[in-house]
């Protein structure tokens, strides 16, 4: 039996190289040969101890791009050779919330990369559909689908119609995705963030207008690009208990506001400021398969790249010795991509 090479985190900041069998697909299942994959914030904090409802040991990664290799008997809409993605929310299909079509957050939800093992490994069997062909898509801009997804999902939750005024705050790789989004989608956006780097790769890479909201000026600033008003919608991608306690500052009356980041806490802020305006106020939560075909599409049209988020690559053969270093401890780091 041929063998194959996996990183595991077999705990807390300890990250081994491991030999296996290579698996076999199940019925309804593909073998991916893994390509690239992206590194999340998820896996930080998994390799940190700070992820919740995480146990060990693991295999990470849960944005991965690879070629099927083998198929499970079952299996009928795919090929040996596509080139797919992997939509690793792997959902019940029998409570409340997946039999309404809100499969991204169902109540017993096993996310690969997480609850499961996922791609730091050579090779991985998926579910048939939990895959998304990107056959015409770069592998590196494939693994960034699923973190370009939950933008999707969160611009989509905020109904952005084109000429709203929207403000990202935060330029994080789920925020540069949602600013990116709306902006495909036609929106007038501005992206906020203390980050003087990360405001550079947004003004760069983006082509868009950013906002310090550490600035003692900085509801001016923001008023001035939305003709003297403040934003239609906000969307918070900070997981930062400061910014999104403050959200209901940053929008108009009538306004929207849609949290993507999460913190550990409880949110708390003024009532009657959030009356006043009569506040829509939304959480959203990973990502639909109609998220993952928008952003196939946006990214076949070239509308949205690799480029947008991506800062660093990663060859896999090294990983194990340079991750503390090179990822966790890296402050310029804004999305990395492991290359196979």
């Amino acid at each position: 039996m041929s063998t194959m090479t996996m990183l595991i985190c077999q705990e807390p900041k300890k990250l081994m190289v491991k030999k296996t069998e290579i698996p076999i697909p199940a019925r309804y299942e593909a073998l991916i040969k893994i390509k690239t994959v992206g590194i999340c914030g998820t896996d930080i904090h998994a390799w940190g101890g700070n992820q919740p409802f995480f146990n060990y040991p693991r295999v990470l990664g849960h944005e991965i791009c690879g070629d099927i290799v083998a198929l499970g008997e079952k299996v009928t809409h795919l090929k040996v050779g596509q080139q797919v993605a992997v939509i690793p929310y792997v959902a019940c299909q029998q409570c409340p919330a997946c039999l309404s079509g809100r499969t991204n957050c169902c109540e017993h939800i096993s996310v690969i990369g997480v609850h499961q093992d996922g791609g730091f490994g050579e090779y991985l069997s998926v579910p048939e559909t939990n895959l998304l062909l990107a056959e015409d898509i770069e592998p590196e801009a494939a693994a960034l689908i699923e973190p370009y997804a939950i933008s999707a999902h969160a611009v989509r939750r905020a109904a952005i119609a084109p000429g709203e005024q929207v403000l990202v705050v935060g330029a994080g790789p789920i925020g540069l995705g949602a600013a990116a989004i709306a902006k495909a989608d036609g929106a007038q956006v501005v992206v906020a963030d203390t980050s003087p780097a990360r405001r550079e790769h947004v003004a760069i890479r983006l082509g868009l207008p950013v906002v310090d909201p550490s600035a003692t000026d900085f509801d001016a600033q923001l008023r001035a690009q939305f003709d003297g008003a403040l934003a239609q919608k906000v969307l918070d991608a900070t997981g930062s208990a400061h910014a999104m306690n403050n959200a209901v500052n940053l929008i108009r009356h009538g306004g929207t506001i849609v949290f993507v980041g999460l913190f550990k806490g409880d949110l708390q802020f003024s009532d009657p400021e959030f009356h006043k305006k009569e506040t829509t106020l939304m959480g959203s939560r990973n990502a639909t398969p109609e998220d993952f075909a928008k952003v196939g599409r946006l990214m076949a049209e070239g509308k949205l790249t690799a480029e947008m988020m991506l800062t660093h690559r990663y060859p896999f053969s090294q990983l194990a010795g340079i991750f503390e270093r090179e990822v966790i401890n890296n402050r310029e780091l804004i999305k990395g991509v492991i290359t196979f």
